[in-house]
């Protein structure tokens, strides 16, 4: 990859100044360009994106997101090529992603791209040389929905921080909420969540981000289960770590907004759902929801009553509205159309990482443990790298450098001596990770000198 690039794959790409600093640029948009009779939509085309093209890979089925997308690109002066539909692409012929990536690099000034597998718009960012943003990757994320998301948020109630917002539906399955929830906790609003099923609840390596990183930590229940029963888990995004504890009762007494999702039906093997939560007028009487706008990503298949659309508190048709002048804004400002929505620049298209970078062999050591990762994809999964991040927090942990999936371990070999220990080496070169000793032990590493103990 040449040159400087700016990708768009996971929400946490861009800091909160560079959000506000997207928010602004969609409002100017909507200033000059609207329509005077809806405030939510844009009317007009402005000129600073003729001679620029974008592409639009799509490998799952999408109607707001690509379609927003390449709006939002015309209503720019720009053009579009897409590919909306796999089986009549070179992806039916087994062509890889990474070959894609390269080659659509060739056509167009940037990449929008959605995909069924988890990391596999971080793939097409290694290898593509122009911007890149993700529209949505498996059950990973969906940044470029969180900023439709959090600009409705912002328009509807103004400030973020202390916002009380219930998240209803499959927050396991929706990449959709996985991106919403760190921006939560970034920008300082209550997180309350209220699972769709059983076996919905938020992912355990989205729930470790949000308490280690993003610094919003779980509310003791009897802080708030007398209003609100019906909520999991709620986080408390603090500015000081014991700040949770100071919260009572009466601080989640009234909820600003309840955000309802679909059963994704399509990241489970056994299909639909009878018992998935509906929610309607009935449902949102409460005196705790009186001032609450509701939000859906859509499409919604039965899990949000019609009942609600003529009402004021309904605000996803708005909220989808949002993704033109958003998407606007997004794609101005990776390709330095507006300087005042341009965003800093970086050689490698990415922000340099807080933590080390390991990368190890395929055929060795631990792999990633989501087995929806691009990494053990059939036909792209030898362009990806075994590659992970390596935190150590809260013991050693690997985090897929792809996906963003977690594995704990501390079992570290050296590929040189052959041997292993329950470490977590300072120097990562020659250095492959197992996930257990019976691994490590199967690879033909044998126990270092201060795991006698354990191996006898």
């Amino acid at each position: 990859m040449s040159g400087e690039l700016r990708h768009l794959i996971s929400i946490n790409d861009l800091t909160n100044e560079e959000i506000e600093k997207v928010f602004e640029a969609a409002n100017r948009y909507l200033s000059e360009l609207g329509d005077p009779n809806a405030p939510h939509r844009i009317a007009k085309s402005t000129r600073i994106g003729t001679g620029s093209i974008l592409a639009t890979l799509f490998y799952e089925p999408s109607t707001r997101t690509r379609l927003s997308f390449e709006s939002a690109m015309l209503r720019l002066g720009g053009r579009t090529i897409s590919s909306a539909d796999p089986a009549t692409s070179s992806a039916a012929k087994g062509e890889s992603l990474a070959d894609t990536a390269r080659v659509v690099s060739n056509y167009a000034d940037a990449i929008v791209i959605r995909h069924p597998r988890d990391g596999a718009a971080k793939l097409v960012a290694e290898y593509a040389s122009v911007p890149v943003i993700n529209g949505g990757d498996g059950a990973h994320e969906h940044p470029t929905q969180t900023l439709c998301d959090l600009f409705t948020l912002q328009r509807e109630k103004g400030a973020f921080k202390g916002l009380n917002v219930v998240i209803s539906g499959d927050l396991k399955g929706s990449r959709t909420i996985h991106s919403f929830v760190y921006a939560l906790a970034r920008f300082g609003a209550h997180i309350m969540l209220m699972p769709g099923g059983k076996g919905m609840e938020l992912p355990a390596h989205v729930d470790w981000r949000l308490r280690h990183e993003f610094h919003s930590l779980p509310v003791p229940r009897e802080k708030y289960e007398k209003e609100n029963a019906d909520i999991d888990v709620l986080y408390a995004t603090a500015d000081q770590p014991h700040q949770p504890t100071l919260l009572s009762a009466s601080d989640f007494k009234e909820i600003d907004i309840f955000y309802m999702t679909r059963f994704q039906k399509e990241r489970y093997a056994d299909g639909a759902k009878s018992d998935y939560m509906k929610v309607d007028s009935e449902f949102l009487k409460g005196s705790k929801y009186k001032t609450a706008s509701v939000m859906h990503p859509l499409p919604r298949v039965g899990e949000l009553d019609a009942d609600l659309d003529g009402t004021p508190r309904a605000a996803y048709f708005r909220q989808a509205s949002y993704g033109v002048p958003i998407r606007m804004a997004l794609i101005a400002a990776v390709l330095e159309l507006d300087a005042q929505a341009s965003l800093e620049k970086f050689a490698s298209g990415f922000r340099a990482k807080a933590h080390p970078i390991h990368s190890q062999p395929r055929e060795l050591g631990i792999a990633c443990p989501n087995t929806n990762c691009i990494t053990h994809d059939p036909q792209d999964g030898g362009y990806a790298g075994n590659k992970f991040t390596v935190i150590a927090n809260d013991g050693l942990r690997l985090r897929c450098y792809y996906c963003e999936t977690d594995v704990r371990t501390d079992i570290a070999g050296n590929v040189r001596s052959k041997t292993y220990a329950h470490s977590d080496p300072a120097n990562l070169h020659d250095v492959v990770f197992f996930a257990n000793e019976a691994d490590a032990q199967k690879a033909g590493f044998k126990p270092g000198a201060h795991n006698h103990a354990a191996a006898e």
